[in-house]
Order: structure tokens, then C-alpha cells, then sequence
């Protein structure tokens, strides 16, 4: 099986991010929500927020399509 690592924008909150690694990783949604929130808090926002941007920004979405021709072309 060949398993990519991509944004998913059916189960997104925000951007994806984290709902393609609960996809990648065959795990609960929401149980990784709860991780990342728990990392925001615990590591001071900063660096987990951080992290997010440049995971929003290298991440490739589920259907190839960026967001803003995701939006363009809706």
C-alpha cells in the first residue's frame, strides 16, 4: 500500500494538518486534536503553532488541489 502523508479536507478543522496525520497514522481524529492542543499548551504556543504553519504550508492536500485553487475554483 502506498500511504502519502496529505492534508485531508474532508474531516479539517483549520487546515488539514491534523487530521491527515490521524489518517496517516490509522488513529482517531480527535484524540490527535486533543495531542496537539495539550503540545500547544504544555511547549508555550509558539513553537507548536509554529510547527502547524510550516506542516499548513509543506503538507499537499488529499486531492492535489492548493487552497486557493481549492477556492477558486469551487
Amino acid at each position: 500500500m502506498d500511504k502519502k502523508l496529505t492534508r485531508d479536507f474532508e474531516n479539517k478543522m483549520i487546515a488539514g494538518v491534523v487530521a491527515g496525520l490521524a489518517k496517516y497514522f490509522e488513529h482517531d481524529v480527535t484524540l490527535w486534536r486533543l495531542a496537539v492542543v495539550l503540545g500547544f499548551v504544555l511547549t508555550g504556543i509558539m513553537p507548536g503553532l509554529l510547527l502547524y504553519i510550516i506542516a499548513w504550508i509543506i503538507m499537499p492536500t488529499d486531492d492535489g488541489v492548493r487552497d486557493v485553487e481549492y477556492v477558486v475554483n469551487e
